[in-house]
């Protein structure tokens, strides 16, 4: 097919890309928006393979089984509590992608610079691109190339790395290497010098140098960035890989690719500087590996954990007339989302108020409580956000928390030393009472003690979160 076809899938996919991300925004549209989203998708890879250059169809057939086959897996085996470590390893890839394709564009360069003018011309797809340029536009083709590899490294070992955090597998904890900074900074100027170099002379080994510079500020950058952070982390890796993509599309001459890259690139951007208004982080902090920290020894925590079983929690709901339900992390891990809605009806047919209040970072990635509520058939309307309810936990009888230990801390805005001061929390010690489910009596996620759990009007619900809706809902008909 001609270039015309090619084109005008492009911008059809393009259009619905662009509709994809915008339905995305409410929850009620977002179904519809992801649809949007594989349909473009499929139509950006025919139009691709069959437009002008495709390459080899069996072997782009077979690719793409596998990889098919391989996501198809994928999905059906990975449970919504992993869906943080998946989007990171997704990052990962896309990284890689940047990297080996602007290696391949570095060999292609220098295999046709040997060629004659009678082999050049019987070149085609992008091997015919590269020799219909003139030497500005090759050195114009470096520079994309440079930037595309270079931050398509940074992407894969960063993602790496907040896989292996999000997963477990490394510690949460914010970890540098001694001088710190210093070292990010000293790999970045190496770069940019090898940049120059590259620039011109277009030296396979200032690239190949330059990818282990870039390898490593990926590594360092988020291993210097503590748990608390994680969330802004995942969206700003998906920015990274935007970034590497568009630039990859400069270097392949490919407009779907440089306008996909960029809806990616800017729209995690943007993401990630709201999720840190949210958690009155300094973007600039966040993205250069976590600048900043605690000034001083965290208040110590005074008091102690006070217990309730299943009958007392059942008591208080039943004299409630008005529920805050909190979810968090420990929500999703205990797949307790079902047994969470059953609750809540059955507390609404007895005619009280209940609700949802959801913090912007609540869990491990942006939207994920919205996500798992909708997936348990929660109505939208009682779901809402921590701007919208914070004022309400005053007149509230009972709030309950489950599974959340950041986003409910009281030390974020009594405790200027805390790791989290200044950040924006769910108020819910407000509350008349306050039922926390938790497993144990250990600190959450990023490792952070909570004053929440030793207040007053604070009880301590402890066990498994499923089985402990399980075990109350027989205390509710």
């Amino acid at each position: 097919m001609d270039i015309g076809f090619t084109t005008a899938a492009y911008v059809v996919a393009a259009v619905l890309f662009i509709l994809s991300l915008g339905g995305l925004s409410n929850e009620e549209s977002a179904k519809r928006a992801v649809w949007y989203g594989m349909v473009g998708m499929a139509l950006a890879v025919f139009a691709t393979m069959a437009g002008p250059g495709h390459g080899l169809w069996p072997l782009s057939l077979v690719l793409l089984l596998i990889g098919g086959a391989g996501g198809a897996v994928i999905a059906q085996r990975v449970q919504m509590t992993e869906m943080p470590q998946l989007v990171a390893a997704m990052h990962s890839l896309v990284g890689l992608a940047a990297v080996l394709i602007g290696f391949n564009s570095q060999f292609e360069e220098i295999r046709i610079a040997a060629l004659d003018g009678t082999a050049r011309g019987a070149l085609e797809g992008f091997s015919a691109v590269i020799a219909a340029k003139s030497p500005a536009e090759l050195s114009i083709l470096r520079v994309e190339t440079f930037l595309g590899v270079f931050i398509g490294a940074v992407t894969f070992t960063g993602s790496v790395v907040a896989y292996g955090k999000l997963a477990g597998r490394i510690s949460g904890a914010a970890k540098k290497l001694p001088g710190g900074h210093v070292w990010n900074a000293l790999a970045a100027l190496v770069s940019v010098v090898l940049l120059v170099v590259y620039f011109q002379t277009g030296s396979t080994w200032s690239l190949a140098v330059m990818t282990i510079a870039a390898l490593f500020i990926g590594w360092h950058l988020i291993m210097g960035i503590g748990g608390a952070d994680m969330p802004v982390v995942v969206s700003m890796l998906n920015s990274y890989s935007g970034w590497a993509a568009a630039a990859i599309g400069f270097s392949l001459g490919n407009d779907l690719l440089i306008v996909v890259g960029a809806l990616v690139g800017s729209s995690g951007a943007i993401l990630s500087y709201i999720m840190c208004q949210a958690m009155n982080r300094s973007f600039i902090s966040v993205i250069l590996g976590g600048f900043g920290g605690p000034k001083g020894p965290a208040m110590a925590v005074e008091g102690e954990q006070v217990a309730i079983d299943a009958d007392g929690v059942a008591a208080l709901l039943q004299d409630a007339k008005s529920v805050i339900i909190i979810p968090g992390y420990g929500m999703a891990v205990a797949q307790a989302q079902q047994s969470v809605s059953e609750l809540v009806r059955r507390l609404r047919a007895e005619g009280k108020e209940v609700r949802f209040a959801i913090h912007p970072v609540a869990g491990r990635l942006p939207g994920h409580m919205n996500v798992l509520l909708a997936e348990a058939k929660v109505p939208y309307d009682i779901v809402l956000g921590m701007d919208e309810i914070n004022d309400d936990f005053p007149a509230t009888d009972v709030a309950i928390v489950i599974g959340s230990n950041d986003i409910v801390n009281p030390a974020a805005q009594d405790d200027p030393n805390s790791p989290i001061a200044g950040m924006p929390v769910l108020e819910c010690w407000k509350a008349g009472t306050v039922v926390v489910l938790k497993r144990g009596q250990g600190t959450g996620y990023s490792g952070i003690e909570n004053p929440l759990f030793f207040k007053e009007n604070t009880r301590m619900f402890f066990g498994d979160a499923k089985k402990s809706i399980d075990d109350l809902l027989t205390r509710i008909n």
